[in-house]
């Protein structure tokens, strides 16, 4: 029982949590802080660190390891990429129904496959009409008069 007394133990362990919760928690983000704690772990089975020298270490490797490497690491490993094609082949050229009056500057409804989505326009579009759908911009769908 006394080696979970070693603190290198314990951050390697702290790690190895941060890791498991990646895969419940979404964004890519805990792993960076697993590994953070696998660097102070390393760290404390060869130096001597006090514990305030731990958690600077820690929180900046795993604020740097965040800022440095999320982006390209997500790529590397093919998050993200297949979001935009889908919606693009989802959504955009096809057509839906305007339920509520679309203005410049005032977004309206459409409805699009039995759901309702929000939709903007640089067209006045009434209630009713057919729309046709050019691109969309997070979940609010750019439409078109027909």
């Amino acid at each position: 029982m006394d080696e979970f007394r070693n603190i290198s133990v314990l951050w390697f362990v702290i790690g190895f949590v941060f890791f498991l919760l990646e895969f419940v928690v979404p964004g890519f983000i805990l792993f960076f802080f697993g590994v953070a704690a696998w660097v102070v772990a390393l760290l404390t089975l060869v130096f001597d660190i006090g514990l305030n020298a731990q958690l600077i270490i820690f929180l900046g490797t795993a604020l740097l390891t965040v800022a440095l490497l999320r982006k390209w690491l997500s790529s590397k490993i093919g998050m993200y990429r297949e979001g935009p094609r889908v919606l693009e082949e989802e959504y955009v050229g096809k057509t839906a129904l305007a339920e509520t009056a679309i203005a410049p500057g005032k977004n309206g409804k459409v409805e699009f496959r039995g759901t309702s989505w929000d939709a903007s326009s640089e067209d006045y579009i009434e209630a009713g009409q057919s729309v046709l759908i050019t691109e969309t911009r997070s979940i609010i769908l750019i439409v078109k008069q027909i």
